[in-house]
């Protein structure tokens, strides 16, 4: 009980710090406002609906899929890197990259900076239930993935026991023997899967054909098989004049194809919960994803919806 008091002290004083960046926010408005400085007032909403992470570990927050989680960014902290575009991503879309001054962090700030947090956490007597390799972009894109997830696996040993190690990505990096290897070693490897269709895979996430190959990725997947933890967004709208839907009859009779081959031990099924790039989408109720985590079951597979 002692400790669940704690989470929630923890929590609400992180409350009280976003009500304060939303009354600074408020004040900032009211100056462009004021000054009737509308370009750099849009640019100011631009930074605060794109969320994109300022820190390398950021949290605890409470995660509606992994509990208590403490999130390790490995991409730059004021731009989204990835090798997706995806149409519904919370941290906005992808910035010509020629233009990205900000690096991807190092290996040692990264140690450094959570070995302090985890310390921080566990002096509080904070429990984790997951650190999660998130924030803005691609995660296994960082060229010493394998490395940083040692090192992460160490220190929640050290400082956190109960924590599971989670790893959200898109799967794309699979293709490489070490990120392959390194994501076989997390505790919660969760890999996506929006679409078993190539043009609605492409649809969807954004990606260059010539850079991602939706065939390797999809074999990759099976491949990985029973250790993987699959989510899945279902999303119906348009972009670019286009008609995305994932939940069609065809399109989720080819996805259960796939679940079938790849035989995860679990698949996550979610819907949009933030504001997202393209305004066209909608957003599946709890109740409408259940029709299709029931056929999920019906394979014998454990299946969530969120």
């Amino acid at each position: 009980m002692l400790s669940l008091l704690k989470q929630r002290l923890h929590l609400a004083k992180q409350r009280k710090h976003f009500l304060k960046l939303c009354l600074a926010l408020l004040f900032d408005c009211f100056e462009y406002f004021l000054f009737d400085n509308l370009i750099l007032f849009a640019d100011l909403c631009k930074k605060f609906e794109d969320m994109l992470f300022d820190e390398i570990i950021f949290g605890p927050v409470l995660s509606r899929r992994l509990g208590m989680s403490l999130g390790v960014n490995l991409m730059p902290s004021s731009k989204k890197v990835c090798n997706f575009n995806c149409v519904y991503c919370e941290c906005g879309w992808n910035e010509n990259t020629t233009a990205v001054k900000d690096k991807i962090h190092a290996t040692q700030d990264i140690e450094q900076a959570l070995t302090r947090r985890l310390k921080d956490l566990s002096e509080q007597g904070i429990e984790l239930n997951s650190i999660t390799f998130s924030g803005n972009g691609e995660p296994t894109l960082h060229p010493d993935f394998a490395k940083i997830v040692d090192i992460v696996l160490r220190e929640r040993d050290t400082y956190c026991k109960g924590a599971k190690v989670s790893v959200l990505t898109n799967a794309t990096r699979l293709i490489n023997e070490d990120v392959f290897n390194a994501l076989k070693r997390v505790d919660n490897p969760i890999l996506k899967l929006d679409s078993a269709i190539e043009d609605t895979f492409y649809l969807i996430s954004g990606a260059d054909r010539q850079s991602v190959s939706f065939v390797s990725t999809k074999q990759k997947l099976i491949d990985f098989g029973h250790c993987a933890t699959i989510q899945t967004l279902l999303l119906r709208g348009e972009h670019c004049g286009k008609r995305i839907d994932n939940t069609s009859k065809e399109e989720f009779a080819s996805y259960l194809e796939v679940i079938k081959q790849i035989a995860p031990r679990s698949v996550m099924l979610y819907s949009i919960d933030r504001a997202t790039p393209e305004k066209n989408l909608e957003k599946l109720s709890i109740a409408e994803l259940e029709t299709y985590a029931k056929q999920i079951r019906e394979l014998g597979i454990e299946t969530n919806t969120y």
